[in-house]
């Protein structure tokens, strides 16, 4: 990895991330399991076929941004007022001519920063919910205070890799400014990668200037150090929000997630087949025009397709349907050549409760065995993505360090194979006293945080806690043990006068 080359920086960067509580901790999950291919040769060849049609015969409306259909219009491609369509394989053949099929992005300490791509997964927190929900003041609006208690609570994970972007939405501030305070936030109390901002061109510009303080503009010019997600507005819309983010993250070589945001029956077909050729076909037209913006920029293709209750209109989550889309996503990504870009612990539920962790635990592992490069929403997430959970946040803690341990594989050392320990503990006997035990007993085995294993009697003593009771507990321990990652202060003053400058030049205002 490249060194931050400007010295006054090098004081952020000195020793791994601090502030875990008693795990150890990789920067990214190499998966050393196979992935799961759900389709083959000719249910995958069908949807990519299905896609080009959608592209050629229906195309994708770009709305309020006259650039992207110039910019479509010189490729060759057919220009109707905002509808544009495609040649049939146009789309691939641009994407694959140019798309890196991996990269890194990088963090301001460089023990933390991950790879997009390969065998690699790299894990974000919950995105987006306006609401904040704990047991002991229960559900409620976000403020930014309880923006940056999580950013410090998702510092102390171990098996989180990323910084994430929204954690929650401190609706306590102006909305046309607060992504200058949450892209401080993440800088000052966490040396993470980090998510940029991503509503129009002129806040994803905030987020580049701000990286550039934090990082020298010389070296985010060559490296990527923030990460991007444009969703679509399915179906087969993007507007000029989300593409002026893309087209200034991509012009500036930083890493653009082109994610389709469905849920079957109202923004896709109600059927598998047909929802995944049309995420197939937004996002090949979206990242098509990240390659056209800057051939070589780095992107990812993103899904985030769900199910809807046919009786109710509800969102659901954590349905064999969602697991089926996920993994022929993965496939799709795969044989694309790009990296890929999903969710996890997604949940209806209201409360930290069976179906909360019953969705969510689905959803998790059917993205890791899809081969997913990034996961967002692997903690946290409630309500159909209204609410983030500092509870949830804890036993999701849990549910990624189960995964993490699961997709390494089973170890095949010597020191595992334990053949000298059975040796000698012979027949009959046990091994809890064996040297090879008790040399191991720390590490050999996954070590959860929210469950009670104990006997009945001893639960009951210690107040018949149930999980989320537990994890409430467990949620407050880590922010006692959270550990200041530190700032440089020249930069930490550099980037507040930043923020003051680019408050000082508009009012106020509560919408975007």
């Amino acid at each position: 990895m490249t060194e931050t080359p400007v010295k006054r920086r090098r004081k952020r960067d000195r020793g791994a991330s601090r502030g875990q509580v008693g795990q150890p901790r990789t920067p990214f999950i190499l998966r050393k399991l196979g992935t799961f291919n759900i389709l083959g040769e000719e249910g995958l060849s069908l949807i990519e076929e299905n896609a080009d049609t959608i592209l050629a015969e229906t195309g994708m409306e770009f709305v309020e941004d006259p650039e992207i259909l110039e910019i479509f219009a010189n490729a060759g491609c057919d220009v109707d007022g905002t509808r544009v369509r495609f040649e049939r394989g146009f789309c691939r053949k641009t994407i694959q001519a140019t798309a890196p099929k991996q990269f890194m992005q990088h963090a301001r300490n460089p023990a933390n920063s991950v790879q997009m791509g390969g065998d690699a997964t790299v894990l974000c927190p919950s995105w987006g919910p306006p609401f904040v929900h704990d047991l002991d003041r229960g559900r409620r609006y976000a403020t930014f205070d309880d923006f940056q208690t999580l950013v410090k609570l998702h510092h102390t994970i171990p098996w989180l890799h990323h910084s994430g972007g929204v954690v929650c939405e401190p609706v306590d501030l102006p909305a046309n400014k607060r992504h200058l305070d949450m892209l401080y936030a993440h800088i000052r109390y966490s040396d993470r990668p980090f998510m940029g901002a991503f509503i129009g061109a002129e806040r994803a510009g905030h987020a580049l200037d701000m990286a550039r303080i934090v990082f020298g503009a010389e070296y985010v010019a060559e490296n990527p150090v923030l990460y991007c997600v444009s969703n679509t507005n399915a179906p087969l819309v993007m507007d000029a929000h989300m593409s002026g983010a893309l087209k200034t993250y991509a012009r500036a070589g930083q890493p653009v997630a082109t994610a389709p945001w469905v849920l079957t029956g109202a923004m896709s077909p109600c059927t598998v087949a047909g929802t995944m050729a049309q995420v197939l076909a937004e996002a090949l037209a979206c990242l098509t025009l990240a390659q056209l913006v800057k051939p070589g920029a780095p992107v990812l293709m993103g899904s985030f397709a769900s199910t809807m209750s046919m009786q109710s209109g509800a969102p659901t989550f954590g349905t064999p349907e969602a697991g089926q889309m996920v993994l022929a996503a993965g496939q799709l990504a795969r044989r694309l050549g790009v990296p890929l870009h999903t969710v996890g612990t997604l949940s209806a539920s209201k409360i930290p409760d069976a179906q909360s962790q019953q969705e969510a635990t689905w959803g998790l592992m059917m993205s890791m065995f899809a081969g997913a490069n990034l996961i967002n929403h692997a903690t946290g997430w409630l309500e159909g993505g209204l609410v983030t959970s500092f509870e949830k946040t804890m036993i999701d803690a849990d549910l990624c360090g189960k995964l993490a341990r699961f997709f390494d594989g089973i170890d095949l050392s010597e020191n595992a194979q334990a053949m000298s320990a059975i040796a000698a503990t012979g027949p009959g006997a046990h091994f809890l006293g064996s040297e090879h035990t008790q040399a191991n007993f720390m590490s050999a085995l996954f070590r959860p945080e929210t469950p009670d294993n104990n006997a009945y009697e001893h639960w009951e003593a210690a107040g018949s806690l149930d999980t989320a009771q537990r994890a409430n507990g467990l949620w407050k321990k880590h922010l006692e043990a959270y550990e200041d990652p530190g700032l440089d202060p020249a930069i930490d003053e550099e980037l507040q006068a930043y923020i003051a400058q680019r408050k000082s030049e508009t009012p106020d205002m509560d919408y975007f």
